[in-house]
């Protein structure tokens, strides 16, 4: 059997992970990163671009480029490129080709089972969306895992001993808390919180919105009506961000940001560590809440926790470890990384399911114990949400109730599944409907419908209806209307499949630019620092080759890079390189 790979799909960077012996190896992507950006594009010739090269060419590309859809998984979302419509789960499973291909390459053989995490706080239709997007990548899914649950399974792994710790994820688009019990090589989540819609991006939106005000009062242009503009701003906000991690202050620097009627405008300006604070005040705050819940769910106070685990890039912003310090009255602990820590313990889960761990090892010992992240019930008269099982149960679980009807000699029945913590249905997420048929025709409340609902380790809804007077009996599988049918899934596995070789030579062409600017930047600056010492003939010879280069890249952007182009660029590449020597 081949390995189980274990994989943390992020709203900003996704990360692949596998057992190596006795502990979980972060798989470096074919770029030798450890983490590959969730970005899709498509070039102008309907190229597919996956990871950093489809984030190097956004700012060229916007309007085709593709970032954050986890934010969208288990939506109706559509993003329609050169007429056809894709979906959330294509554009996923699209990075989970890239991170499977990556993983094939690092070991030698060909992948096809996975664990994939999402965010605590998901949903049903977000489960469903993610497991249909494994399934389009060519993988067999075996387990949905909670990313707080993973980074505590990580942890556990070298951190044995009993403890209640508090995991405070804050990635890219999502925020998730869970309270955990770590004794006896079983970790058992008491109690889950979070928010779906906070993470690095709304921090980098702050930003972004800020520079556009400032230049629209300094220069009298609205950038946001400007794609490339903004996708420029964007990623010169992220890099802004991450800078006053560890800096008080961030230079922007944007030249040809705009063009006016008197020419062109730049943007160069500074935000201090202060402003972006107080521009991001509300959503550190709004942290709290969730930090707060979870505690009280699972019955216990700040006092009672060991520790708090960082997960999730966004929290090496200093403001939100200041926050969790006011809020736990603790040092938060950094013992992992927060990048790879949520696909090391999928990787755990991974050889777990595949039995592909050293009897007796720590790993082998876990066992892990995940809860439901929200309340699950169905609509009775007047729009009530009655619960049949509450948030933070155990998972797998089961559960039945006993309903009837409210007309007379009514033959069947509509259900409504919905999930959620509102005292109304129509305040809570609806995961979906479905009739009952061939009720034995009765007066009102006499019939005995039970009602079995079941979510299992991955924490997706099943539910199943039986009649108690005529013993008639049906299982039902409760699809969202913007989950995908199998139809639709088959097809877009298809297509995924027949594009991938073509995917991996048209990455191969852009990367022939990205190694040429990478070489003329070396070119320039060793031309810089050599030209007292290097003969005349050399630097001669070196100029001319960094000019041929260099107009062959500013000629041909990525998007409209082929075999052809690819070669040229090599060429024109290693003749530089061999003049550097």
């Amino acid at each position: 059997m081949s390995k189980v790979i274990g994989i943390d799909l992020g709203t900003t960077n996704s990360c692949v992970a596998v057992m190596e012996g006795d502990s979980p190896t972060v798989i470096t992507n074919s770029e030798g990163y450890r983490t590959t950006p969730s970005v899709v594009a498509f070039s102008k010739n309907k190229e597919r671009l996956v990871g950093n090269v489809a984030k190097r060419q956004a700012s060229v590309n916007a309007d085709r480029t593709i970032f954050s859809v986890k934010r969208h998984m288990g939506t109706d979302y559509r993003k329609k490129i050169d007429g056809k419509n894709y979906t959330p789960q294509e554009i996923s499973a699209y990075i989970l080709m890239k991170l499977k291909s990556d993983a094939e390459s690092f070991l030698g053989e060909e992948v096809t089972d996975a664990v994939i995490t999402v965010p605590a706080y998901f949903n049903d239709a977000q489960r469903q969306a993610t497991k249909d997007a494994g399934k389009i990548a060519g993988l067999n899914v075996l387990r949905i895992i909670n990313e707080p649950t993973s980074a505590a399974l990580a942890y556990g792994l070298d951190n044995g001993q009993p403890q209640k710790i508090l995991v405070y994820d804050l990635g890219g688009g999502t925020f998730d808390v869970s309270v955990i019990e770590i004794g006896d090589s079983v970790i058992e989540v008491l109690a889950t919180a979070g928010d779906n819609h906070l993470g690095g991006d709304d921090f980098d939106d702050r930003i972004v919105n800020y520079l556009v005000q400032q230049f629209k009062e300094s220069d009298g242009i609205n950038l946001a009506k400007d794609m490339s503009a903004m996708q420029r701003l964007r990623e010169e906000a992220e890099k802004a961000k991450k800078e006053l991690s560890t800096s008080l202050s961030a230079n922007i620097n944007l030249p040809f940001i705009a063009m006016g009627k008197n020419g062109p405008h730049h943007m160069e300006t500074s935000i201090t560590r202060q402003l972006f604070n107080e521009l991001t005040l509300d959503l550190v705050d709004r942290t709290t809440t969730p930090v707060e819940n979870a505690l009280r769910d699972a019955g216990l106070s700040k006092g009672d926790i060991g520790m708090v685990l960082l997960v999730g890039g966004s929290t090496r912003i200093p403001a939100v470890a200041d926050k969790v310090r006011q809020i736990m009255g603790k040092e938060p602990s950094r013992n992992l990384n927060p990048d790879e820590c949520v696909a090391l313990g999928a990787a755990v889960q991974g050889g777990k399911l595949g039995n592909q761990l050293i009897p007796g090892s720590a790993a082998s010992e876990l066992i892990l114990m995940d809860v439901t992240p929200m309340s699950l019930s169905i609509e009775t008269v007047g729009g009530i949400a009655s619960r049949l099982i509450e948030r933070n149960t155990t998972i797998p679980t089961r559960h039945s109730q006993v309903f009837t009807t409210a007309g007379n000699f009514q033959t069947s029945v509509d259900i409504k599944v919905f999930q959620g913590e509102r005292k109304f249905t129509k305040d809570n997420k609806m995961l979906g409907n479905f009739k009952l048929n061939g009720i034995k025709r009765a007066m009102a409340g006499v019939p005995q419908i039970e009602v079995t609902f079941d979510i299992d380790a991955n924490g997706i809804v099943n539910v199943s209806a039986k009649d108690l007077g005529t013993g008639r009996e049906q299982s039902i599988t409760i699809t969202s209307s913007s989950n995908m049918t199998e139809e639709e899934i088959e097809r877009a596995k298809w297509e995924a499949s027949v594009y991938e070789k073509q995917d991996e030579q048209n990455a191969g062409y852009v990367q022939s630019r990205i190694e040429a600017e990478n070489v003329l930047r070396r070119a320039e600056g060793e031309l810089s620092r050599n030209k007292k010492e290097w003969p005349k003939e050399k630097k001669k010879d070196v100029k001319e080759k960094i000019v041929a280069l260099r107009k062959l890249v500013a000629k041909n952007k990525p998007e409209n890079m082929n075999a052809e182009l690819s070669k040229l660029m090599d060429e024109a590449r290693y003749s530089l390189e061999n003049a550097l020597k």
